[in-house]
């Protein structure tokens, strides 16, 4: 298994585009292949994905609102019950503590071909979280994120 890396990876920087999570992986930008976060409760989040599949989510200029995961339905992509502090969530809590940055990739339409492409959007720092109803009535972890510049 990789050694974490807090940070830029290699030479990838923000604007980079990768054809699929599997691009994702092999280059270490963000090795899971499914979930949305790399990390440990140990150590904190290495990396996350915004990828359009909860409704909390939202990517701004200044901030980013990221959803916990978990309790969602895989066939209607709608929260069906609380979230749980699971392991991407504690990864998340713990990257409040460590300031430690995060590495942010959104899924987003490529240009020219209509396919979707997965762009690092750059380093992020965890500053807040909330733990309350979602849109759907849920309860839900949404985690503020902030550009590191």
């Amino acid at each position: 298994m990789s050694q974490p890396v807090f940070g830029h990876v290699g030479s990838y920087r923000p604007g980079d585009t990768f054809r699929n999570r599997i691009d994702l992986s092999l280059s270490g930008v963000h090795r899971p292949r499914r979930t949305g976060v790399c990390g440990t409760q140990l150590l904190g989040a290495e990396s996350i994905v915004l990828a359009g599949q909860y409704e909390e989510d939202d990517f701004g200029e200044d901030e980013i609102l990221y959803s916990g995961n978990g309790g969602r339905d895989p066939k209607t992509g709608r929260q069906i019950m609380d979230q749980m502090a699971t392991t991407g969530i504690l990864a998340l809590l713990k990257s409040i503590e460590t300031k430690l940055p995060v590495r942010v990739m959104r899924k987003v339409p490529a240009e020219g071909d209509g396919l979707d492409v997965y762009r690092y959007e750059g380093l992020y720092q965890v500053v807040d979280f909330t733990y309350g109803p979602g849109k759907s009535g849920f309860q839900v972890y949404v985690f503020r994120l902030r550009p590191i510049f």
